[in-house]
């Protein structure tokens, strides 16, 4: 078997490595770079903008890193995010004033565009198509385990020694992924397909696509409101549990359900798996609504790993296998265009609940996320082919 039909070759353990160092490069930073603005001159609010400033930036860099990556070497982007990953990590850390943070935040939108469409999209390549969902399942728990991890190391350095060493770990994360993938030996060349003079435009989203990056969307947007509200909905309920450890036990709770179904991505139905999904994050909500005890936050946690968790997975491997070979860059940019879009809706809407509605209706008028999801494949079934029914 060549090299580069194995699931677990070195170029693929590279990668995957190199996806975890990326991710831990930029999740380091978030939660203290709201703290470390305001504590350069900027007010809460301000500091709040400027954090926002990396998503909004990615969000708007997707398409045409979608582009790039199916024109250029997956190597030369892989590079150059890496590049300005690092840039920023050290710009942090020099900064002195917020204009200097707005600067490298918006350095590491881009870098983080890069390399989140870049390094998944030259695993797929060297994946057997029979196996994307399987590999895939493995990318995204290497990024499961940045997000985990990375917060939880950046808080720990920012405690002992302060916030410029912390971003310092995070350029030596950028670093590490420079150096990994230098000893990739398939440089990722893009898929060159001739098509006639009047076939070529430039598109912004990969068609086939949409419904999965909408699907992705609606299915994040309960996990995002979470993960920007739950402090503050235990404090305002008065509720004593440890809800500190929620997105350790979610990030645990999604390793080991990402290797006990690694083998049912490429077999199971993908509306077998939506089904389960939306069924999930209905109990995750549930666990949320009568949040009583700390075994209820782990039934919260295990309901949404295995809606948001698993279908981020399943939602990625099947928007590959939907789009053709030579878009395959197209196709994840497209997924993270949807992805994006939940993280910037979470909050938005978790912040309208939380202001407009009693605190105990959160949850529950969250849950009109799961009947819209069902609504959109029901819509779209037909066009996303039997890759994904």
């Amino acid at each position: 078997m060549s090299a580069k039909k194995r699931l677990f070759g070195r170029d693929a353990v590279l990668i995957l490595l190199g996806s975890f160092c990326y991710m831990s490069s930029s999740m380091l930073i978030n939660p203290l770079i709201v703290g470390f603005t305001h504590s350069i001159g900027a007010s809460a609010l301000v500091a709040g903008m400027v954090a926002a400033c990396m998503n909004l930036c990615s969000l708007l860099f997707r398409p045409f890193a979608g582009q790039l990556t199916d024109r250029v070497s997956k190597f030369r982007l892989a590079l150059l995010g890496g590049i300005l990953l690092l840039i920023a990590g050290i710009g942090y850390a020099l900064s002195v004033a917020p204009w200097m943070v707005v600067l490298f935040r918006i350095v590491n939108g881009f870098g983080f565009a890069l390399c989140s469409v870049c390094m998944a999209t030259w695993l797929s390549g060297l994946l057997p198509r029979d196996r994307i969902g399987t590999g895939m399942g493995y990318y995204g728990m290497m990024n499961a385990l940045g997000m985990a991890i990375a917060p939880a190391l950046g808080i720990f350095m920012y405690g002992r020694f302060g916030y410029r060493w912390a971003f310092l770990c995070a350029a030596a994360f950028s670093l590490l992924l420079i150096i990994l993938i230098q000893f990739v030996a398939n440089h990722g060349q893009p898929v060159v397909r001739k098509v006639a003079p009047t076939q070529h435009h430039v598109r912004i989203v990969q068609p086939r696509v949409v419904p999965i990056a909408l699907l992705i969307m609606i299915l994040s947007i309960p996990y995002f409101a979470t993960q920007s509200y739950i402090v503050e909905y235990v404090a305002v309920r008065h509720l004593h549990v440890a809800v500190g450890s929620f997105f350790l036990i979610y990030a645990g709770i999604l390793l080991v359900l990402r290797l006990a179904l690694k083998d049912y991505f490429d077999r199971v139905p993908f509306k077998v798996f939506l089904l389960a999904g939306i069924a999930s994050n209905l109990v995750g909500m549930l666990g949320l609504t009568f949040l009583v005890n700390d075994g209820m936050l782990v039934v919260a946690a295990l309901g949404l790993a295995g809606g948001y968790g698993l279908m981020y997975s399943v939602c990625q491997a099947t928007a590959l296998l939907v789009a053709p070979l030579n878009e395959q860059g197209l196709a994840n940019s497209t997924f993270y265009i949807g992805m994006d879009s939940g993280m910037v809706l979470g909050p938005i809407i978790g912040g309208a609940l939380f202001d407009f509605l009693p605190y105990g209706w959160f949850y529950p008028a969250l849950m009109c996320t799961l009947p819209l999801a069902g609504l959109v494949y029901w819509m779209y079934r037909r066009g996303l082919g039997p890759q994904a029914n």
